[in-house]
Order: C-alpha cells, then structure tokens, then sequence
C-alpha cells in the first residue's frame, strides 16, 4: 500500500471532517448498519463515491460514511466493509481506518456477524473480542513502511483494549444480553470454512470465525488507535451447525437481532 492512494481520497472529504477530530470511528458490519442514532449528521458519503474505496458488493452492508454528533459525541461511522475476498487487495479494506487517522481519531469500534465456533454460544450472542487469529497469514502492513502508520515490526500483544472491552461487557450486563469474551479466527473467504478447519481453529483456541475485522484492527493497532471488537453470532460454524450455510443466515440473524444491536451500541456510546 503507498500513501498516495490514501491522499487521493482523503481530498474528497469535506473540510468538517478534519476540523475536530472524532470522538470514535465505528465500522460496522454484516446487518450492523441500522444500528445508530444520529442526532445532527454533518457529512454523508456513499462509498460508490469515494475514489479508493467504491461500493460493497455484499448484501446486508449499506455502503455509506456518516459523521455525526450524538450524545455529546463526534462520531465517523462506516455503515458497512470492503473485505479482502473481493478482490480489489488491501486498499479498500483498511481505507475507512487510514481516513480516521488522518481525520484524528483514536478510538475504534469495529463490529461483524460471525459464526459460532464455542459450544456455549447460539446465535444472537454476542463476543467481545479479546484477540484474534489470523489464519490467512496475508497481512495489509505488507509492503511500504511508512512512520505515519507506527513502527515497521508494530507489538500486538494487546489489539483489543482491556478497559473498552469492559465497557462492552458492562452494556451487555446492563442491558441483560448473553455476552462472552472470545477469541475471533480470521478467514479469507468468501467460502464458508470446512467442519474440519472449525475443529482446527476451536484447538486453536477460537470462539468464533468470520471474514473481516482482523485486517482493519491490525492496522489500527500500528497506527496506534485504542480498538474494541464486537460479534454478533449470527450462525453456528460448519460441522456445529445442522443447517446449511448461507449468507442469507446471517442476514436473517442480523434483522432479528436489530433492535438490540442498536441498544448496545446507544449504551456502549454512553458510557465513553
């Protein structure tokens, strides 16, 4: 990745934007784009125009910048993801962190439906991501180290701050949802993962497993951001689940669990 893909877009952004930085840049995925209240919006953009990034390809994910004021709050919402599987490398997919970068923003809240790998989980719980796997083995800091983006060999012994994360356990409480802390396996999809791979990530110690946020937390991490990580099961993992997989599953999921979804980003926001 060069920085000069990255100044290309960033010049398409309005000028509220940069003025004050955001309070927290939220990335949301697969069926979370329904999930915010807006009080004052200050800028809106469809990813179809927005050089470097263009529009998602994948149902349930809107395609669309929001920066907004609520709850006292700045926030910069990206209502939806590029992923690696589409095809168009690593540019698209860590785009929304590097403008919240440049934007000065440093808190992220980064959400995904994701299958259920531990036995204790059922669909409509939610995970708070504690770590992750990266099982692809491909990684977006490959290529051109710049110091804007952190040190070359970036530490993640702690990707997922301890202190946000408790915040996120303390909405579930309050808000009395099924929440547990996990570990997220990384896949390159777009296929769905074989029984066989499920029962290697679960010895690996992985909770649940998806298609997204790894990419995205790895870079905010050298970049130096302060991240959370939020699933929503959506579905049982292959060889787990009796039912066929689909995306549509997801979906489903994601519709039905709207309404609390919302809910717990409203109280997570509150408690910042």
């Amino acid at each position: 990745m060069k920085l000069k893909y990255f100044d290309r877009t960033a010049g398409y952004f309005p000028d509220v934007c940069f003025e004050r930085h955001p309070d927290i840049g939220i990335m949301l995925g697969s069926g979370w784009g329904e999930s915010l209240v807006m009080d004052k919006v200050l800028a809106r953009m469809s990813y179809a125009d927005i050089p470097g990034l263009g529009a998602s390809t994948v149902k349930g994910h809107a395609g669309e910048f929001v920066l907004y004021e609520h709850a006292g709050l700045r926030i910069a919402a990206w209502c939806g993801r590029r992923h690696y599987y589409e095809g168009d490398g690593w540019e698209p997919v860590v785009l929304p962190i590097e403008m919240l970068r440049r934007m000065g923003c440093e808190t992220l809240l980064l959400t995904n439906a994701a299958g259920g790998i531990n036995p204790a989980l059922r669909p409509g719980d939610f995970v708070v991501i504690r770590d992750h796997i990266n099982v692809v083995g491909a990684n977006p800091l490959i290529g051109p180290h710049y110091l804007e983006w952190g040190e070359r060999f970036p530490d993640m012994t702690d990707v997922y701050q301890k202190h946000l994360a408790e915040l996120l356990h303390a909405s579930a409480n309050s808000l009395g949802l099924r929440a547990m802390d996990g570990v997220y396996a990384y896949t390159s999809g777009p296929c769905y993962e074989t029984p066989a791979e499920i029962q290697a990530y679960k010895a690996q110690g992985a909770d649940v497993v998806g298609m997204s946020t790894v990419p995205e937390a790895v870079f905010a991490k050298a970049c130096g951001m302060r991240i959370a990580g939020l699933s929503l099961v959506s579905n049982l993992a292959a060889g787990i689940s009796r039912q066929k997989l689909g995306h549509e599953e997801v979906i489903a999921a994601s519709q039905a669990a709207k309404a609390v979804m919302s809910a717990f980003i409203e109280d997570f926001l509150q408690r910042l």
